[in-house]
């Protein structure tokens, strides 16, 4: 077999494959046998007629045939035993194929072009640092202690610790009553903070039997129009409970926190730990996003439209699977739409990081793979020579690539930190000057 890789543009290549026709032998043979299969000639029962026949009568047929499939095949062969990385399907542009003699073919493919990659290091890139605030603990205590709370019946609502069932009229603008859109025995929980605030207000000093009026507004885009829609309702009220926490003890405190604390202040550095855990990722996930936008920003460019064309669809086929997971309603022209931008950036964001890689010697070594194997072989089991087999064969070394390189740029750009909360405040004072 003889091959040569010709480089059109930096991000695609064509090869061209030359085979002698004894090194696509067995390719051709299970051609006539596929072929013998579904062949009926008259005298001869179906898919017993000899090769030889077969050769006689529609040799060159089925070799001409079986010719685009072999060289599919064959292009794959050398993707492996070259080291190409075609990154979105491979074109077929030419084949020549002389039975008895030779196949000779040429297949155009997109690959990742290694840019001249610049200013991505010497950075000042801001991270929000967020702080928990005791309100925020408190209200995740209230949440715990609410999920073993009592209801006590009461006649009047007079505070918002209640609980609500109610029947819902949709009314028309003139309040109207709209026929067939009562709504019975709906539950509103008053303490619960994402409850319209004109419920909250309304329901105050109210009666079983009561009824009270309130509204929304709907507010969505279609496109860059934005559309606002007002739905106005009539409440009576059925049922009020009151909720009634309960007493805190050791025994309670040990059930709500999952028997990692004993004491209620126990409990609250528990909570805060867990914001502040919580906080600190989202801060690096925001800085982390914020550093790559703007190194791909500088590097503007634009990626090979096949290999953003594979990205997409890999990103509509894993919503499709979630939708089927969770039940929800998918639409493809949506998903679409939704994931275009997200496919192109990926796509930039995969080139501009291999390019900094291999202008920085950054290199995943079988050493790299071998820690990572060896510490995972300590809590699976598994032994490290198979973990290595599938690490190579799921392409795991190109994520921890990307680790490298994200560690290396955190290392490079500096980090500028502030306080999102008093630049908010800040931003409204100005507004107000």
């Amino acid at each position: 077999m003889e091959t040569k890789v010709n480089e059109i543009t930096a991000r695609e290549h064509e090869i061209e494959v030359t085979l002698q026709y004894d090194e696509i032998q067995n390719e051709i043979a299970d051609a006539y046998k596929e072929e013998r299969k579904k062949l009926s000639i008259p005298g001869v029962r179906k898919g017993k007629a000899p090769v030889a026949m077969i050769k006689k009568m529609y040799g060159d047929a089925i070799e001409y045939q079986a010719s685009e499939k072999i060289a599919n095949g064959k292009f794959w062969d050398v993707v492996e035993s070259e080291g190409l990385k075609p990154i979105s399907t491979p074109q077929l542009t030419d084949i020549d194929f002389q039975p008895g003699e030779k196949l000779f073919f040429k297949v155009k493919y997109e690959v990742k072009p290694i840019l001249e990659v610049k200013d991505y290091t010497g950075l000042e890139i801001e991270k929000p640092i967020f702080k928990v605030r005791d309100e925020d603990v408190q209200a995740e205590i209230d949440t715990l202690l609410k999920s073993k709370a009592t209801y006590e019946e009461v006649e009047k609502v007079d505070d918002k610790n209640i609980k609500l069932t109610v029947d819902l009229q949709k009314l028309d603008d003139d309040g109207n009553i709209v026929e067939g859109t009562k709504s019975e025995n709906m539950v509103i929980d008053l303490s619960d903070e994402r409850v319209n605030h004109e419920i909250r207000v309304s329901a105050m000093d109210k009666k079983l039997g009561d009824k009270f009026n309130f509204s929304f507004t709907d507010e969505h885009k279609h496109g860059e129009e934005v559309h606002k829609e007002v739905y106005n309702y009539e409440c009576e009220i059925k049922k009020a409970e009151k909720v009634v926490l309960p007493e805190i003890t050791e025994e309670l405190v040990l059930e709500i926190s999952q028997k990692k604390s004993k004491t209620l202040d126990d409990l609250k550095s528990q909570l805060k730990e867990n914001y502040t855990n919580y906080y600190d990722q989202q801060a690096d996930r925001v800085y982390t996003n914020s550093l790559l936008n703007k190194i791909v920003e500088n590097n503007e460019f634009e990626p090979p439209k096949g290999y953003v064309q594979t990205l997409l669809k890999r990103f509509i086929e894993m919503e499709k699977e979630n939708s089927k997971k969770y039940k929800t309603p998918f639409n493809e022209k949506e998903a679409e739409t939704q994931f275009a931008v997200r496919a192109e950036w990926n796509a930039k964001w995969e080139i501009v990081m291999d390019s900094i890689a291999a202008k920085e010697g950054i290199v995943v070594e079988d050493d790299d793979l071998k820690k990572l194997a060896e510490n995972e072989a300590k809590q699976t089991g598994i032994s490290v020579d198979k973990l290595i087999k599938f690490y190579k064969d799921s392409k795991k070394d190109e994520g921890l690539l990307e680790e490298k390189v994200l560690e290396f740029l955190k290392d490079k750009n500096k980090v500028v930190e502030f306080d999102p909360e008093e630049r908010q405040k800040q931003e409204a004072e100005g507004k107000k000057k």
